[in-house]
């Protein structure tokens, strides 16, 4: 899932707004590079969908804004959960008076009071196979009668009202989480998205167009939403009272980045979410002022931005522009579908084309530097990276390639069909799609491509139609786990190992890590997951990327993340005033 999902559009967008149109006021606007389907909890899968979504919902916990290294923190829950029966059972105090926002299927149209049931009727709607959700994996074979739970819907339907043993309601504000192992990553878990609480009188009166009618408790809701153009927010007049946080990390009070100290919470008026999905005509809107913060496409960065110096030029400069170079803890790759009678079938064909991507052009040309080649599925700063090691099949060998190509029994491609990749239909994707085909045709293998949207891409990967296709997973949380948990077989698709990756000494020694704390064993077992996928191919491992955000000088509070969900409600806007 990532914060989830990163299109191969591999485009690092972040919060924006409008300076222009006046009639905008406080209100925030913000591109997205995809067309949004649906903002159920449940079915969120990428990160797209997330950082709409998580202005509108809240979970248990979320991470300090500003403090480094990640710090949780309460959020709807009142403290920190209390531990006991050795880390098996966590009871969860909720607070008081947090209401859901307002919508005609509460009585009198006013929202009701958030309890500790609304949390266990989410995840149990998570855990309902009827609600297709793809984040099953987070909570599978972790919690008490859960699983039981879930063969007893197949078998029947979902009964709400029976208990799970696991989830317990000790009062309306107090909630019981019992384990059958120790979850060393439930806390991160409980922070995501796709946990936050559900009203069940909302999903029974929308139905099916529930995911069109999101309702949380959070900072923001819905105003208005014109599928394929934008998604507009208002303010949650509602919205407990939550601060601006007074402390942060070293650095922070120069940057200005706690003149808001203790200003209640949401900033803002209102956010706009824009859909645009091609890169240019988004540039362009944020030059003239309509958009406050943008990626810079890749054919403008050079006149945009010195890598060296850090500075801004050009027409960026012209127009005020700023910009922050940041840390993305993500990983850009190529998949296999492993269940493909050929790619799946064949090692040292993975490993071929594996050695037949350059890297190092790709970076140059297509990310204007703003990456480092990737070596496995770990980015730098996860328990596990190791800055040392080498991938033998990350490096551009086409010689090794052509070799590896006839141990195969393909020499020189002989024999093989023409493969799909499959693509997102924006003018990125269509660059990276053809160095891609430039590359692996060197050694002899034809691709053709696919081209669809982004929920249409995401629907042939869950139901295992993509052959390859190029993919980023973004860190839903700081643990190496995360990313590892990508190639279980339990996850296969419609889970988040879309590769379909299967391998029963993989699944035991990461099934092995999930009882260990973090420290050197669980760091030891990392590095054996690390040989195996190396070994095995089912990705082509392509790069970690480097955020850069450019955005206009009157948005205040920026702190560029890829981890912290929900950055919106700490965002001033200090607009000139239009003469």
């Amino acid at each position: 899932m990532s914060k989830m999902v990163i299109n191969i559009v591999f485009f690092l967008l972040f919060i924006s707004c409008s300076n222009k149109n006046s009639n905008q006021g406080n209100v925030l606007n913000e591109p997205l590079v995809v067309n949004v389907k649906g903002l159920d909890p449940a079915a969120i899968t990428d990160l797209y969908q997330n950082k709409v979504a998580s202005n509108i919902y809240e979970s248990l916990f979320q991470y300090h804004y500003l403090k480094r290294p990640y710090e949780l923190i309460p959020a709807l829950a009142e403290a920190m959960p209390v531990t006991s029966n050795n880390g098996l059972t966590h009871t969860i105090k909720i607070k008081k008076g947090i209401k859901f926002q307002d919508d005609v299927c509460f009585k009198d149209g006013l929202g009701r009071e958030l309890k500790a049931k609304d949390f266990i009727y989410a995840w149990k709607r998570i855990a309902n196979p009827k609600t297709k959700s793809q984040n099953y994996w987070l909570i599978e074979d972790k919690i008490k009668g859960l699983d039981q739970w879930r063969k007893d819907v197949i078998a029947d339907q979902a009964n709400f009202s029976k208990d799970v043993s696991g989830f317990e309601v000790v009062d309306d504000y107090t909630l019981k989480i019992n384990l059958l192992i120790p979850y060393f990553q439930l806390y991160y878990v409980l922070e995501m998205v796709v946990m936050a609480p559900v009203p069940r009188e909302c999903v029974d009166h929308y139905g099916e167009d529930f995911l069109n009618h999101p309702i949380g408790t959070g900072p923001f809701k819905i105003k208005k939403w014109v599928h394929n153009s934008k998604i507009i927010l208002e303010k949650n007049q509602n919205f407990r009272d939550e601060f601006y946080p007074s402390s942060g990390a070293t650095g922070d009070q120069d940057k200005g980045l706690l003149v808001d100290a203790g200003k209640k919470l949401p900033l803002l008026d209102g956010i706009i979410y824009h859909e645009i999905i091609e890169s240019q005509p988004m540039w362009l809107k944020f030059l003239k002022g309509r958009l406050d913060i943008s990626a810079i496409p890749k054919d403008s960065f050079d006149n945009s931005y010195d890598m060296i110096t850090k500075q801004v030029k050009g027409k960026l400069k012209e127009v005020g522009g700023l910009a922050q170079v940041y840390v993305t803890p993500d990983t850009t790759f190529n998949k296999f579908n492993m269940e493909h009678e050929i790619l799946g079938k064949n090692k040292k064909l993975r490993q071929a084309m594996s050695l037949a991507r350059d890297r190092e052009w790709i970076i140059k040309n297509l990310y204007n530097g703003r990456a480092v080649a990737a070596q496995s599925p770990i980015p730098p700063g996860m328990d596990g990276y190791d800055p040392t090691f080498k991938n033998p099949y990350s490096k551009y060998d086409l010689k090794k390639a052509k070799q590896l190509m006839a141990e195969a029994g393909y020499p020189n491609g002989e024999g093989l069909p023409e493969f799909t990749l499959d693509i997102t239909s924006s003018s990125t994707g269509r660059q990276f799609a053809e160095r891609f085909i430039q590359d692996v045709a060197a050694i002899g293998i034809k691709l053709k491509t696919r081209v669809g949207t982004w929920p249409e891409f995401m629907e042939r990967v869950k139901k295992k139609k993509a052959e390859i296709f190029g993919y980023a997973w973004g860190a839903d949380y700081p643990d190496a786990q995360n990313f590892y948990q990508l190639f279980y077989s339990k996850n296969s698709s419609p889970g988040p190992n879309g590769s379909n990756f299967k391998n029963a000494q993989f699944d035991k020694i990461y099934e092995q890590s999930l009882m260990l704390p973090p420290g050197n064993k669980r760091t030891k077992l990392y590095t054996q997951l690390r040989e195996i996928v190396v070994e095995e191919a089912p990705w082509i491992f392509m790069t970690h990327r480097i955020g850069l955000a450019a955005y206009h000088p009157w948005l205040k509070n920026l702190k560029p993340d890829r981890i912290i969900s929900g950055k919106n409600k700490y965002i001033r806007l200090d607009r000139p005033v239009e003469k």
